[in-house]
Parts: C-alpha cells; sequence; structure tokens
C-alpha cells in the first residue's frame, strides 16, 4: 500500500529472523554463493573480506545477478540481507596473503563454496546501498576465513589465472568469449585473480564492476564497426519495477547515448518536485573521460553492444530509462545491465524508416515524452535533423 517495490517492514523481518541464530555467534558455517568484497576507502589499504548466508546448500542465486531480474526487489533484498559479510584488512599488491588466497579460492569457483567465517563480534542486522553494487546485508570484522569446501572452477578459469603473461583486458575478453558470467569476471578481477605477473592487484569491487562492463563493450565495438549499419529505425521498450527504458537504433555508424529520469521521489531525485534528466554520448571514435552518468552508461552498452554483435549489424544507439517514485534504492548497476539485455531479447516494439513514428511511439510509451527527450537528447537532435526520414532507408 506504500507504493513501493519492495515491503521494507518484510526484509528488515526477514532479515532478523534468518540471523537470529547468529546474535550470540561469532562463526558463521554456510555456502557462500560465491561472494567476496573488496573496498575502496583507504585504498590502497583497504578491507576485503568473504559473504555467506548462515545456510549450507546451493546459495549461487545469493550473488548472481544474472539470474534475479524477474524476481521481485523483495526476494533481491533477501537474498542480499541473508548473508553477513566479514571484512579484513588488505593491501591491494598483497595478493600473496591468506586472506586473499581464501578470497581467490572463492572467487574462482563458479559453484557455492563452504566456508567457515569467523568474526570479532557478531554481526548485527544492516543495510548497505550503492549505484554500482548490489545492495549489502550485515558485517562484522573479520577474524578469520577458512574455505572447507571444494571450489568448483571451470577449466578455462583455472587456465587464464594461472597464465600470469596474459594481460587482464586479454583475459576478460577470453572469459567472456568462453561463456563464463560477467559477474564472475568482476568477481576474478576483484581478487587479483587477472594480469600479467607482478601487476596482480586487488581492485575494489565497485571499481572492477565497471572496468569489465566497460572492457567487453569497447572490444565488442571494435567489431560491429566493421559491419553494416541497420536497415531501419527500430524501437525497443522494457518495463518493471516502476522503470521504463526505450531504445532507438537508428541506421547510421556506431555512436552511442544513454540518458536517465528521475521522478521526484525515485532512487535519485528524492527531495525534488522536477523530474531530472541527465546522460551522456559519444560518438564513433568514442570518449576520452568517464560518464558522469556513472557505471549504467557501460552496463547498457554492453547489453547493447552485444545485441548488434549478435545480429553482426552496427547502428546509432539511444537509450532513454526512466524511474519512477516507487523505484526508490539503488540496487546497483546489474539492473541496468540485466534490463537492457531483457528489453533486446523481446524484439522490436516498431521497425520504421519515419521518424515521425518513433516519436508517436515514444509518446506513448513514456510518461516524460517525446519532446522532453528530444529537447535533451544530444544524438536524437542531430539524427531527427537529417534529411529524407520520410522514406525508407536502404
Amino acid at each position: 500500500m506504500c507504493g513501493l517495490t519492495y515491503c521494507p517492514l518484510i526484509v528488515r523481518s526477514m532479515t532478523y529472523l534468518r540471523l537470529a541464530p547468529l546474535k550470540s555467534s561469532n562463526v558463521i558455517e554456510g555456502s557462500s554463493p560465491p561472494s567476496v568484497f573488496v573496498g575502496r576507502a583507504g585504498y590502497p589499504h583497504v578491507r576485503a573480506g568473504p559473504a555467506a548466508p548462515p545456510e549450507v546448500g546451493d546459495t549461487s542465486v545469493f550473488d548472481l545477478p544474472e539470474a534475479w531480474l524477474g524476481r521481485s526487489l523483495e526476494e533481491i533484498l533477501n537474498y542480499r540481507l541473508s548473508m553477513v559479510l566479514g571484512l579484513g584488512s588488505a593491501s591491494v599488491k598483497r595478493v600473496d596473503d591468506r586472506l586473499v588466497g581464501e578470497l581467490r579460492l572463492l572467487a574462482l569457483s563458479s559453484k557455492p563454496v563452504d566456508v567457515r567465517i569467523e568474526f570479532l563480534k557478531p554481526p548485527r542486522p544492516k543495510l548497505s546501498l550503492s549505484e554500482e553494487l548490489p545492495p549489502m546485508g550485515p558485517r562484522s570484522p573479520l577474524e578469520r576465513l577458512s574455505v572447507v569446501g571444494n571450489p568448483h572452477v571451470p577449466g578455462v578459469v583455472d587456465r587464464v589465472y594461472g597464465d600470469r603473461d596474459l594481460r587482464a583486458r586479454d583475459a576478460i575478453l577470453k572469459l567472456y568469449e568462453s561463456g563464463i558470467p560477467v559477474s564472475h569476471i568482476q568477481r576474478l578481477l576483484s581478487v587479483g585473480a587477472l594480469g600479467t605477473g607482478k601487476f596482480r592487484r586487488l581492485v575494489p569491487t565497485r571499481w572492477s564492476i565497471t572496468a569489465v562492463d566497460s572492457t567487453i563493450a569497447r572490444s565488442l565495438v571494435s567489431k560491429i564497426k566493421g559491419y553494416r549499419v541497420i536497415d531501419s529505425v527500430e524501437v525497443y521498450v522494457w518495463r518493471g519495477y516502476d522503470n521504463t527504458i526505450i531504445a532507438i537504433l537508428y541506421p547510421r555508424k556506431w555512436s552511442f547515448e544513454w540518458m536517465e529520469a528521475w521522478w521526484p521521489g525515485s532512487t535519485w531525485n528524492p527531495g525534488s518536485l522536477e523530474v531530472v534528466v541527465e546522460g551522456d554520448y559519444e560518438g564513433y571514435s568514442g570518449r576520452a573521460d568517464y560518464p558522469s552518468i556513472g557505471g549504467c552508461y557501460y552496463a547498457s552498452m554492453l547489453a547493447t553492444v552485444e545485441h548488434l554483435e549478435a545480429r553482426k549489424r552496427q547502428a546509432t544507439a539511444i537509450l532513454m530509462r526512466e524511474i519512477y517514485p516507487g523505484f526508490n534504492i539503488p540496487v546497483g548497476v546489474w539492473f541496468v545491465r540485466e534490463a537492457a539485455r531483457a528489453m533486446f531479447r523481446k524484439g522490436p516494439l516498431l521497425k520504421t524508416g519515419d521518424m515521425g513514428e518513433v516519436g508517436e511511439v515514444v509518446e506513448r510509451e513514456s510518461r516524460l515524452g517525446w519532446g522532453v527527450w528530444l529537447s535533451r537528447s544530444k544524438l536524437l537532435r542531430r539524427v531527427v535533423g537529417e534529411r529524407g526520414l520520410d522514406f525508407t532507408f536502404k
């Protein structure tokens, strides 16, 4: 009845129930999904550690963003709040110390691993939210981590980890092309399992997520530039979790734009009375600086170029996201990547050579309306200003 896409009271109650056995305990014995975290505060001396729920079994979905879309936000928060994070001290260059070695065993595995986590004091229920990271639950200072189960390491992961002459970028691409999920690759980069010899480092989780998204996306962009452009203008739409995403693929050489419109009362616009619209774009040659809109830029780009690469085509891509008041907690950039992937899998809502029809669809499918999006988008104004839009594209 509060209008949110989740119930905070139910989620908090679930968390207390799951952690009830730990009220007077400093130990968790459970199956890590696997899940590891490396912080960025104090870099190059950071906090790092494992996360696990106090239960044994198949907990893989607790830290697998690729499997979350379609589940309720309440379920996702329940997964995350059920895991307890232990944090110890680490130097990003000391990838050979005991704690990092145990974390690496977890990160290499593609299946849950049984662990014993000892804390300096009993963990307390807590929810940490971030624009880049999935929600994180209770935490406590780590005393000791013991990996007691056998990690299940895919062959390609083992080979890439063992190749100390392979650059991190090449390792990321090899893993991706071998079908390793993006979230697993991000975990490997974070714990210093990728890169050449002495240059292996711990990478804060927040940075590793965007690094992997952008590395794969840029590689795919270089490929699609060798393909011919699509044959017509295509419009895609996805709705869910009080969000709408609209994509326009335009038959010209590669360029890209990601925009977000935040309604009053939504996650990033809690106090304003106006809809806030921001975005970033790049032309055929790319961009030299980090986009101000953050990691969602590369998460959405990755989903877009995956779609174009599968078709062996290139296009100018304009993506618009609307975030409504019911969506009022940040859940991480995985949401944008997986929602955009789902949108492209559905196929286009419209294929046309008439930008007037495109405007009608955007006007109908969005709350902000075609006129506002057109006024705020650099690339939309550019393509609408071209001649010959009343004809079918050849």
